[in-house]
């Protein structure tokens, strides 16, 4: 991918707490083709290791336009931003690719990893993930049913992916700036 460097997952050091990149700062959610693909913005997310692979694990909720091209595709990326991003994020979380295009709308460019997966060029870094294993959370499972009732008063359980990380690509130190259609400088 121009414009990125592959490294080895193993070796990235990340200059936040995974928590706060995760919880607080959010990053897309994206699968599918360049031509037939969508994207969502997440909060929700782990990064482990799990039978013996580096591994994310995402929650789709099957309402959300991204969970068709989820279930449809092998693979998924988790792009990450940086602050400056945040109303592009914003934007793809409150608007459904069902009605929107959303890169049109923020400026985002979506380009293609090594193996044909989606991604957005202004990230700062990206995971590509391979599915693993999927299922979906059970009400009678939860063992904090005032969380499950707090959650999940509809009763809309999320998909759990879990993916093993077969690639991580960081932002190559020369690349060029440029405005999104939100107005905040790259």
């Amino acid at each position: 991918m121009k414009g990125f460097r592959s490294v080895d997952v193993k070796r990235i050091s990340l200059t936040n707490n995974v928590f706060q990149l995760i919880g607080y700062e959010n990053f897309l959610i994206t699968a599918g083709t360049l031509k037939d693909y969508n994207t969502m913005t997440a909060a929700w997310a782990g990064l482990g290791y799990l039978w013996n692979k580096c591994v994310a694990i995402i929650f789709v909720r099957p309402q959300r336009y991204t969970y068709r091209f989820t279930e449809r595709f092998g693979r998924f990326t988790l792009s990450f931003f940086s602050s400056r991003y945040r109303p592009a994020l914003t934007f793809c979380g409150t608007h459904s690719g069902r009605n929107v295009d959303k890169p049109r709308a923020t400026g985002l460019t979506p380009v293609l990893t090594g193996t044909a997966a989606v991604c957005f060029r202004e990230a700062r870094f990206v995971l590509e993930c391979r599915k693993l294993y999927r299922q979906d959370l059970a009400a009678g499972c939860f063992l904090d049913r005032a969380l499950q009732k707090k959650v999940y008063p509809k009763r809309d359980f999320h998909r759990i992916y879990i993916g093993e990380i077969v690639k991580c690509y960081v932002k190559s130190a020369r690349t060029t700036s440029k405005k999104t259609r939100l107005g905040k400088r790259t």
